[in-house]
């Protein structure tokens, strides 16, 4: 492991790497993690941001957090782990996985999706359409949206087949994508999708929600291929 700061990035990121690390033997079962201040100083960004990517690790029972003694690696999680080598997929690859997945994931949402979870994927339409001129803040509030859509299915390989794909996130090739595609007009393009996902899973229509998501990983791959040829 390096100390050296990297990139400033989202909480989504910064819990991928970490997630990377634990699978990689760099920190052990019941290892504590470095305090927040470290982390932060690290990756380039605020205690809170830390704050909320060591939250994610702790939803998914990869770490455990202890009021006033730190984060700690929990034990037997390293076999959710493949041994895919994720350094070598291209993005428009990580696009492709997505289109097997995610318009199911939209057909089983409008099945499973209660209204705490409308509640949730309201507040992060809100958050990311405040974010269209910060590429890094939109991009982090993306990841968890589309995060939070699987979630609402209850189907715990789909929740695993995400976060192995979600790896895929931290590498440089693909943050070099992102900021080459994430302008505003996209942005608010990737948005006004977004909305339109959440309101077919909201009137009960799967076909309706499938073909919207299918629509916005077809922007997606688009872009990308776009900013792939310059």
């Amino acid at each position: 492991m390096t100390d050296s700061p990297i990139r400033r990035t989202g909480s989504s990121e910064i819990a991928s790497v970490l997630r990377s690390e634990i699978s990689d033997n760099t920190w052990n079962e019941f290892d504590r993690l470095p305090p927040e201040r470290e982390l932060a100083a690290r990756f380039g960004v605020s205690r809170g941001t830390v704050r909320d990517a060591l939250a994610k690790l702790s939803k998914e029972n990869l770490v455990e957090i202890r009021r006033s003694s730190g984060s700690f690696v929990t034990p037997c999680k390293r076999a959710e782990f493949t041994d895919l080598p994720f350094e070598s997929i291209r993005p428009l690859e990580l696009i492709d996985a997505r289109f097997a997945l995610e318009p199911h994931i939209c057909r089983l949402a409008v099945l499973n999706a209660r209204r705490a979870d409308f509640e949730d994927l309201e507040v992060l339409l809100e958050s990311m359409e405040a974010e269209v001129n910060d590429w890094i803040s939109f991009s982090d509030l993306d990841a968890e949206f589309h995060a939070r859509l699987v979630e609402t299915t209850g189907n715990q390989l789909l929740l695993w087949m995400a976060r192995q794909i979600d790896r895929v996130r931290i590498q440089d090739e693909w943050m070099r994508m992102r900021r080459l595609t994430l302008e505003p007009p996209i942005i608010v393009q990737y948005n006004s999708q977004h909305r339109r996902i959440v309101d077919a899973i909201r009137k009960r229509d799967p076909e309706l929600a499938a073909n919207i998501m299918k629509e916005h990983l077809e922007t997606a791959r688009l872009s990308l291929t776009r900013a792939a040829a310059t």
